[in-house]
């Protein structure tokens, strides 16, 4: 939580940490598979479970769904400050997690997700 305190430049490890679990719970929902279970295994043990302690949805949001969903579950949240929250979670996700496996986790979600996790978005071979 205190990587994500200072990328976020959060004033309290508490809000570091409501955003944290709000952030990986979401995304765990949006997340099958073997990225899911590889991600939850390179992450602390209290991440890990808020990001595979959630049943999967039906079908993944896109990045901007994905964010509005974040900010509708957090009092006070607007688009813009969801935004910055998910970032600074999933910039620190990528910053923990290999290089190849934050590439396979950003392949399994729709397109957009790059960004959210501080990555350049790159085309899609048809």
């Amino acid at each position: 939580m205190n990587q994500v305190r200072q990328y976020g430049q959060y004033e309290s490890g508490s809000e570091a940490e409501r955003v944290t679990r709000t952030v990986l719970s979401e995304l765990g929902c949006h997340l099958t598979g073997d990225e899911r279970a590889d991600l939850a295994r390179s992450l602390p043990t209290e991440a890990a479970a808020r990001l595979v302690g959630g049943a999967p949805a039906e079908r993944p949001l896109t990045a901007a769904a994905f964010v509005r969903d974040v900010a509708a579950r957090m009092d006070g949240a607007t688009e813009a400050t969801a935004r910055w929250d998910v970032s600074s979670v999933l910039c620190v996700v990528a910053e923990t997690a290999d290089t190849e496996l934050v590439n396979r986790v950003i392949g399994a979600l729709p397109p957009g997700y790059a960004l959210l996790f501080g990555r350049a978005e790159l085309a899609r071979a048809a």
